[in-house]
C-alpha cells in the first residue's frame, strides 16, 4: 500500500474542507446541477474519445497508484536468483519443474523459453515485445486520466457560462445577481479541483508505477539471460540489484535481516 498517494488524498481533502469552511457554510458550495455538467459531462466527453473496454480497464488499473512495489522487486530477485541455484545444481532443464511455483506470467514464459533452448537473443526479443506492449497499455490509461484532466474545467467554465447566462437574464432583479455569480462560479471550481487534485496526480503515478513494473521485467530479463548463460547466482543477485538506486537496496537489505532474525 502506498501510503503517499493515500495521505495525498486525504490531506487535500481536509486542507480544502478547511479553506471552506472558514469562508463560509459547507451547503454554499454543493450545487447539484454543477457537479452533473462537470463530472457528467467529463465522463461523456471521455466515453465519445475512447472505447468503453480501454475506460473501464484505465480505471481497474487506478489501484496501481495505491500499490507499492519496492518489496515485491526484492522478491523478484530472490525467485530468480533460486532458480540460478536450482539450474546451477540439476541444469536448465530442471526449471521446467521450479516454473509451477512461480506467480508472474512473465517470469514463467521466460524461464519456458530457456528450457525449450530458445536462442538467448531470440529471448530477449520476445520478452521485450512484451514490455513494449505493456507500456502501450500503460500509455493508453494514463491518456485517458489526462484527457479527463483537461476536459474537466472546460466543463467547469461551461457551467460557468451557463450560470452567467441565467444569471443575465435575471438583471432586473439585483438580489439574484450575487447568488447567480456564486452558482456560476462554483462549476469552474468542482471542474478545477478534479483536474488537479485527482486526474493530473493520478496520471503522473500511474506513470510512475508504470516505469517500475517495466523496470521489474527488464530485471527478469537480465536474470534470465544470466541463468542461460551459465552465470553463478552470486553475480546474477548482485547484477540484478545494481538496477536499483542504492536506498532501495538497503530496504531490501533490512528487510533480509529481518527475516533472517525472525527465522532463527
Amino acid at each position: 500500500m502506498d501510503l503517499a498517494t493515500i495521505l495525498g488524498l486525504i490531506s487535500g481533502v481536509i486542507l480544502i474542507l478547511w479553506g471552506i469552511l472558514d469562508a463560509g457554510k459547507l451547503v454554499w458550495f454543493w450545487n447539484p446541477p454543477s457537479v452533473l455538467i462537470v463530472f457528467g459531462g467529463t465522463f461523456a466527453a471521455i466515453f465519445i474519445a475512447f472505447p468503453l473496454k480501454k475506460v473501464l480497464s484505465a480505471f481497474s488499473v487506478v489501484r496501481k497508484a495505491f500499490s507499492n512495489n519496492t518489496f515485491e522487486t526484492g522478491m523478484i530477485i530472490s525467485k530468480i536468483v533460486n532458480l540460478a541455484n536450482i539450474a546451477r545444481r540439476e541444469g536448465l532443464l530442471a526449471l521446467e519443474e521450479a516454473v509451477e511455483d512461480i506467480n508472474d506470467d512473465f517470469l514463467q514464459k521466460g524461464v519456458m523459453l530457456i528450457v525449450d533452448g530458445t536462442d538467448p537473443e531470440l529471448v530477449k526479443n520476445i520478452l521485450e515485445t512484451e514490455i513494449a506492449f505493456l507500456e502501450e497499455r500503460h500509455n493508453e490509461g494514463k491518456g485517458i486520466f489526462d484527457t479527463m484532466a483537461s476536459l474537466s474545467p472546460a466543463f467547469g467554465m461551461i457551467g460557468t457560462l451557463i450560470g452567467l447566462v441565467a444569471m443575465l437574464k435575471q438583471l432586473d432583479d439585483p438580489s439574484t445577481i450575487g447568488p447567480g455569480m456564486a452558482v456560476a462560479l462554483i462549476t469552474t471550481l468542482y471542474g478545477t479541483l478534479y483536474a488537479n487534485l485527482i486526474c493530473v496526480p493520478l496520471a503522473r503515478k500511474l506513470k510512475l508505477r508504470s516505469k517500475e513494473e517495466v523496470l521489474i521485467k527488464e530485471i527478469m530479463i537480465e536474470g534470465l539471460l544470466s541463468i542461460q548463460a551459465g552465470e553463478t547466482p552470486r553475480i546474477i543477485e548482485e547484477k540484478l540489484k545494481a538496477f536499483l538506486s542504492p536506498s532501495i537496496r538497503r530496504l531490501l537489505a533490512n528487510q533480509e535481516e529481518m527475516g533472517a532474525v525472525t527465522n532463527e
